[in-house]
């Protein structure tokens, strides 16, 4: 059991303490204790084993030996007996935006509550209205949540599937009767929101049974949906369902071929296979009777005379066409990255300091890497008052003294005010590499005063690049009332950069818009928008939404050298 499963393991028993009414010191604890391992540098598994969990500040006895019951079992008893005496429907409701344990305990206590259905039914008999700490305010948001919560149940962000795919992957791996292995379905494609996971994998048919008791009896099943020789089904503990395929070898390329595309390009595919009179299903290309052999996909698109179409645009939006015409662009890789803007430090929200930021960069290849923290109106965030950014101006040009192999750049995420303007004034302004304009209050505007918000922001000569543009929270909040359109042809007049945000829960600009971004000049940067050294590794995510939207190296400017970066930005805020 890795850190992040302790850690929510942790947190959910103070959640349970506080609707129990438990002692709040003792809740606390626990709260602390899941923040801990959370943020733990040292390996979790060894500190157990070596039995130094003790020496981790915040981790009493009692935590100690319930940490290590967790990792060595996989288990712990006194989360199940406690988690026994809730109603498992609480879980639900505390998914709900606005609820948390206290007001939880209080529709238990006065309205035994225990499901999302009543609650659903008490707000509707207005029965919230006259309840200490709810009114009617309250109830109708907690109507909207529970909108939300059934508009995306058995939806999962691609991190998700990403990290619970990989695994089961590596796994099967190590079954030594698997020949090829790999993930397919939207996961494959990068589609930000999946459903399930989909995996195929080829064997001799004799070892079939083999795989699937195995694949079946792995620590991370919860439960066995159904089992069989060619396909089983499981759900996972974190509540997301596997499918495992299994085939010959032979028809490996043409079921990972079906289990990844849309839809929509599988229909397009056959029908173009049938004007070449060809057949195309899950298991082959077929020539009348006889199946065509192939060994990759590469070569399944050759005997349809296409180039190779990547997994990330094969949606049915132009790519067959441009496969036809040889046309599919040579896609931004991870490895083109050159450097990172989007990072928050400890003087604001980040949880590490600027110089442990600046030796992960260094340690991951990068040219260059820009602070961006908060500024002075993102209170809420420890945004940066003048005097502040002054104090990190001069560590950052230390730290440039202390590092030389690396370009450490003076930025900021500003806030684009209601009114458009950015919440410093010139001078300070002035004094960064680059500034970030981001929206982080004030949703609910208009179409058109949000738009013309945001198109005085970018007219501001200081402003390089623009934030996570629509503001969206995947499964979580839409995206702001705007015409994106008009933003993207403002930021081409204006020499805006606009911002791919990595983060699983933005992935914003969505894919669907970098075409017209590309097409109207505009730059994109693809940024981990990280709070913390691992939060860096979110670019990866970023990368599949450029993929998808067709972006090429020359397209984001983060994969520009570090000269050539600098004079665009340098140019921009200093006007």
């Amino acid at each position: 059991m890795d850190k992040k499963e302790v850690s929510k393991i942790l947190e959910d028993i103070g959640i349970l303490l506080e609707i129990q009414g438990e002692n709040p010191f003792k809740t606390r604890a626990y709260f602390n204790g899941a923040r801990v391992i959370e943020l733990l540098n040292e390996d979790l598994n060894a500190l157990v084993e070596e039995n130094r969990l003790h020496e981790v500040k915040g981790i009493g006895k009692a935590l100690q030996e319930k940490i290590t019951e967790l990792v060595s079992t996989g288990r712990l008893q006194y989360y199940e007996e406690l988690k026994a005496t809730i109603p498992e429907g609480i879980f639900d409701i505390l998914k709900i935006p606005g609820l948390g344990p206290k007001k939880v305990k209080v529709l238990y206590d006065v309205l035994h509550i225990t499901t999302i259905g009543e609650l659903e039914y008490a707000c509707l008999e207005n029965r919230l209205i006259d309840l200490k700490g709810f009114g009617e305010k309250t109830q109708n948001k907690i109507l909207e949540g529970i909108e939300h919560l059934k508009k995306y149940r058995g939806q999962h962000l691609l991190s998700t599937g990403m990290i619970f795919g990989r695994a089961i992957v590596e796994k099967l791996k190590e079954q030594k009767d698997i020949l090829r292995v790999s993930l397919a379905g939207s996961i494959r494609r990068q589609k930000e929101i999946i459903k399930d996971i989909d995996i195929i994998a080829s064997c001799l048919e004799e070892n079939r049974e083999a795989i699937m008791e195995y694949f079946t009896s792995l620590d991370e099943v919860e439960k066995i949906i159904a089992k069989g020789n060619t396909k089983s089904s499981v759900l996972l503990w974190s509540g997301i369902n596997v499918d495992l395929r299994l085939v010959n070898d032979e028809e490996y390329p043409f079921l990972l071929h079906h289990f990844t595309g849309s839809k929509e390009h599988n229909t397009a595919i056959r029908h173009r296979a049938k004007t070449l009179g060809l057949k195309i299903n899950e298991y082959g290309i077929f020539k009348g009777t006889e199946r065509i052999g192939v060994t990759n996909e590469e070569e399944f698109f050759s005997v349809l005379n296409l180039q190779y179409i990547p997994p990330e645009l094969r949606e049915n939006h132009g790519e067959i066409e441009a496969a036809e015409e040889g046309k599919i662009p040579e896609l931004i890789q991870l490895n083109d990255i050159k450097g990172v803007l989007h990072v928050h430090s400890n003087y604001s929200d980040g949880v590490n300091t600027i110089e442990e930021l600046v030796k992960t960069a260094i340690g991951k290849g990068f040219q260059y890497i820009g602070i961006s923290d908060h500024s002075k109106s993102a209170f809420y965030a420890n945004g940066l008052k003048e005097k502040t950014v002054k104090k990190q101006h001069e560590e950052i040009d230390e730290l440039r003294i202390k590092y030389p192999a690396i370009k450490i750049l003076k930025g900021i995420e500003s806030d684009i005010l209601v009114d458009g303007s950015l919440d410093y004034d010139e001078e300070i302004l002035s004094t960064f590499d680059y500034v970030i304009g981001s929206v982080h209050s004030n949703f609910n505007l208009d179409k058109e005063t949000m738009t013309n918000r945001l198109k005085r922001a970018i007219e501001n000569k200081y402003l390089t690049i623009l934030g996570h543009p629509t503001g969206r929270l995947l499964l979580s909040r839409k995206a702001y009332n705007l015409d994106l359109e008009e933003i993207i042809k403002h930021c081409s007049k204006y020499d805006v950069a606009i911002e791919i945000n990595s983060n699983p829960h933005r992935l914003d600009l969505d894919w669907r818009m970098c075409k017209y971004a590309k097409e109207k000049g505009v730059k994109l940067v693809i940024e981990p928008d990280a709070h913390r050294i691992t939060g860096i590794d979110d670019i990866a995510y970023g990368i599949g939404i450029g993929r998808k939207g067709g972006l090429q190296p020359q397209d984001v400017l983060n994969a520009g050298e570090f000269e050539s970066v600098y004079h665009l930005l340098k140019n921009k805020t200093k006007g």
